[in-house]
C-alpha cells in the first residue's frame, strides 16, 4: 500500500512539474517581446519611484494622477529629444542626398587634399574620383542602381526602427503600472523568493537595487554630462549639426570609454575638411576634459555607492551589453552584483575554515603544518618544549 502510494506521489509530482514547465515555456512565448520593455519600464521607474512618492505622498496626489503626470513627464523628455534629433537627421541626410546628386549630375565629386594624400590609399581615391566625374550620366545611373539594389536594407532598418519605436510605447505603458502597483509587485515577489530561497533574499534583493540605481545614475549622468560638454565643443569648433551630434554622443557615451569615439570622429572630420586649428583644438577639449568626465564620475557613482570594485561593473556593463542588447547596459551589472553578493556571503560564513592557520610555529624557524586538529597551536610558541616534555 506503501509502494502503491509512493508511485502515486511521485507520477503526480512528475506531471505537475511537466505542466509546469509547459506553462513556463508558453508564457514565455507570449510575453517574449514585452520582456525588454518591461525591464526598462521597470529600470525607469525604480530609479524616479522618488519623484513619485512626492506627488502621492507629499502633495497628496492619487496614485493613478501622480503615475499618470510621472509617465507624460518621462515620455516627453525621451520623446522630445528624439523627434528633434530624427527630424534633424532626416534634413542632413536630404541635403546630403540632395548635394551629392548635384554634384554627380555635374561631375564635381570630390574630397579634401589631405585625404587624397594620404598614403598607399591616396591614389585609390583619386582613380575612383576620377572614374566618377569622367562619365556623370553613368556614375548617377550607377548611384541609382545602388540604391534600389539596398532597398532590402533600407527595409530592414524600418522595421527595426518601428519595432523598437513600438516597445518603447509599450514600455511607458508599463511604466504607468509599475508607478501604481509597484510597491505591491515587489512585495509579492520579495515574498515568492522568500519562499524558495529563505530570507536571505532581503540581502540579495537590496543589492539588486542598490546596484541598479547607482549604475543608471552612473551611466546616465556621466553620459549627459560628457554630451553636454561635447557639444559645447561642437558648437564652439564649428561642426556640422551640434545638437544632433550631441544626441549621438549621449548614445555614445552610454557605453563605457566609447565617448572618444563620438568626439574624435568629428575632430577627424573637422581636419578632413581643412579646419586643422578647430580640428586639433576639439581633440584637446575631448581629452582633457571630457575624457576626465568618464574618468572621474562614472568610478566614483558607482563604486562608491555600491562597494562593487569598478572593474566588475565594466565588465558587466560591457558583457551585458554583447548578451542582452542595449538594456544589457543595467542587466550586466545587476547580475555580476548578485553574484558577489553570494559570494561574499559565502566567504563570510566559512571564514573560519577559509583563512584559518595551515602551520603552527614550534621553535625558531620550525613550522609544522596542522592536520586535521592532530597538532593544535600553542599559545606561546616557546611552549612546546614544555609541551614535548
Amino acid at each position: 500500500m506503501i509502494e502503491s502510494w509512493s508511485r502515486e506521489l511521485v507520477t503526480q509530482r512528475l506531471l505537475a512539474t511537466i505542466l509546469l514547465f509547459g506553462l513556463f515555456i508558453l508564457c514565455f512565448k507570449v510575453v517574449h517581446f514585452f520582456i525588454v520593455p518591461a525591464l526598462w519600464a521597470a529600470i525607469l521607474a525604480y530609479v524616479t519611484f522618488p519623484i513619485y512618492n512626492f506627488f502621492h505622498k507629499k502633495i497628496r496626489l492619487s496614485p493613478d494622477a501622480s503615475a499618470g503626470l510621472m509617465t507624460v513627464a518621462i515620455s516627453l523628455m525621451i520623446g522630445i529629444p528624439l523627434v528633434v534629433g530624427l527630424f534633424v537627421l532626416q534634413q542632413e541626410a536630404l541635403s546630403v542626398y540632395g548635394t551629392l546628386l548635384r554634384r554627380l549630375k555635374a561631375g564635381y565629386v570630390d574630397l579634401p587634399d589631405n585625404i587624397k594624400e594620404l598614403p598607399v590609399i591616396g591614389q585609390q581615391i583619386k582613380d575612383i574620383l576620377w572614374n566618377i566625374n569622367k562619365d556623370p550620366e553613368a556614375s548617377l545611373a550607377a548611384f541609382k542602381a545602388w540604391l534600389q539594389s539596398h532597398l532590402y536594407y533600407g527595409k530592414i532598418a524600418l522595421d527595426v526602427a518601428f519595432s523598437s519605436l513600438a516597445k518603447m510605447g509599450m514600455a511607458l505603458m508599463t511604466l504607468f503600472f509599475f508607478y501604481r502597483d509597484g510597491i505591491s509587485l515587489v512585495k509579492q515577489i520579495r515574498q515568492a523568493l522568500r519562499n524558495i530561497i529563505g530570507n536571505r533574499i532581503d540581502g540579495y534583493i537590496d543589492s539588486v537595487g542598490t546596484t541598479t540605481q547607482a549604475v543608471v545614475y552612473g551611466i546616465g549622468l556621466t553620459a549627459l554630462a560628457q554630451a553636454l560638454l561635447a557639444g559645447i565643443g561642437y558648437y564652439f569648433a564649428g561642426a556640422p549639426s551640434p545638437i544632433l551630434m550631441t544626441l549621438i554622443t549621449f548614445g555614445v557615451a552610454l557605453i563605457p570609454f566609447g565617448t572618444p569615439f563620438a568626439w574624435g570622429a568629428v575632430s577627424l572630420w573637422l581636419l578632413s575638411k581643412g579646419h586643422t586649428t578647430e580640428g586639433i583644438g576639439l581633440a584637446l577639449w575631448g581629452v582633457l576634459v571630457i575624457s576626465w568626465v568618464d574618468n572621474l564620475i562614472r568610478p566614483i557613482v558607482i563604486s562608491g555607492a555600491t562597494k562593487i570594485p569598478f572593474i566588475i561593473i565594466f565588465i558587466g556593463v560591457l558583457g551585458g551589453l554583447t548578451a542582452f542588447g542595449f538594456v544589457g547596459l543595467f542587466i550586466g551589472p545587476v547580475v555580476l552584483a548578485i553574484a558577489l553578493a553570494i559570494w561574499r556571503e559565502w566567504i563570510a560564513q566559512h571564514r573560519n575554515q577559509i583563512f584559518a592557520p595551515r602551520f603552527i610555529q614550534l621553535k625558531d624557524h620550525q613550522w609544522v603544518p596542522v592536520h586535521h586538529g592532530l597538532v593544535k597551536p600553542l599559545a606561546n610558541p616557546t611552549d612546546f618544549d614544555e609541551a614535548a616534555e
